[in-house]
């Protein structure tokens, strides 16, 4: 209690300190965002992680899972409770080892699903392979037409959701737990950190963060700076523009965590959707190789 006490106050001293270093203006807690035509996105801003008039398209959402849900093959359908007697659709599957390396939550991208398969489904699978019991929760979704600005006011709809994996592995007794987020799962990630903190998680792993849309920007800094567990930021060589270029900015923000063992990978010749050959496969093994790491 005491130790995790300290570490806290001391990286928000490191960081208050650093911060009349040149250059780290640019690093802003909330930062500024220009305008689009008539659209203020500091009005995002302002509610930030709380929840507003904005709901998620739960009709979308029944409608992709009753389309999914008898087409699931590798794993079994899992109904998570939630609150208001509420139940979210996941993917559960269990290791491929007589004894489980742990148990990772996989967060999908931006509107799609919890079988998805670019990225979700290779990796849920191919982690259980490696060892590790894999749940692959159903995220909120809007419109298809919906864009990041968009999804910021139903980030909050995401948070019940990872706590609802978290409990499903504990009742099952694992407490090696991951979470693992691609694209504006990452950012859903990312807001609940923001909210909550790491604490009920062993480490994470962010896949292509930092993703948006044409002239948006990313709303709040990411809390990499203010994480006590270990990440993995990976990325692909090819990934979208704004995801490489950030990537700076997220490792200056991970080395105030100052976790030793928190890194950045970038898979080769992977885009945002790991669509080439052999390159989701080449994803798995990193992000196995490097949880196995830190048990080492």
């Amino acid at each position: 209690m005491w130790n995790k006490l300290i570490t806290i106050i001391a990286l928000s001293l490191s960081a208050n300190a650093f911060a009349f270093l040149p250059g780290l203006e640019s690093f802003p807690k909330f930062p500024e965002l220009p305008k689009i035509g008539d659209f203020d996105p500091s009005s995002l801003q302002k509610f930030y992680n709380q929840f507003t008039n904005a709901q998620p398209d739960f009709e979308r959402e029944n409608r992709m899972i009753s389309e999914i849900e008898d087409a699931v093959m590798d794993g079994d359908v899992e109904y998570l409770p939630v609150s208001n007697d509420k139940e979210i659709f996941s993917i559960y599957m269990e290791a491929q080892a007589e004894k489980a390396k742990g148990g990772v939550i996989i967060l999908h991208s931006r509107g799609y699903h919890a079988n998805w398969d670019s990225v979700i489904k290779p990796l849920r699978v191919g982690l259980t392979e490696k060892g590790w019991h894999s749940l692959s929760v159903q995220m909120p979704v809007l419109d298809k037409k919906a864009k990041y600005y968009d999804y910021v006011p139903i980030f909050p709809y995401a948070h019940e959701r990872i706590e609802a994996a978290i409990d499903f592995y504990k009742q099952l007794g694992v407490d090696n737990i991951i979470l693992i987020s691609h694209g504006c799962g990452a950012h859903m990630a990312m807001s609940y950190f923001d909210k909550f903190g790491d604490d009920k998680v062993n480490a994470f792993v962010g896949i292509g963060m930092g993703a948006t849309d044409y002239k948006q920007k990313v709303i709040k800094r990411m809390p990499l700076d203010a994480m006590l567990k270990p990440v993995l930021d990976v990325y692909g060589e090819k990934d979208f523009p704004g995801v490489r270029r950030s990537a700076e900015d997220r490792k200056w923000l991970m080395d105030i965590s100052a976790n030793k063992r928190s890194t950045q990978l970038v898979i080769e010749k992977a885009d945002h959707y790991y669509k080439e050959n052999g390159s989701v496969a080449d994803l798995t093994s990193a992000i196995d190789t490097w949880l196995v790491g830190l048990s080492d």
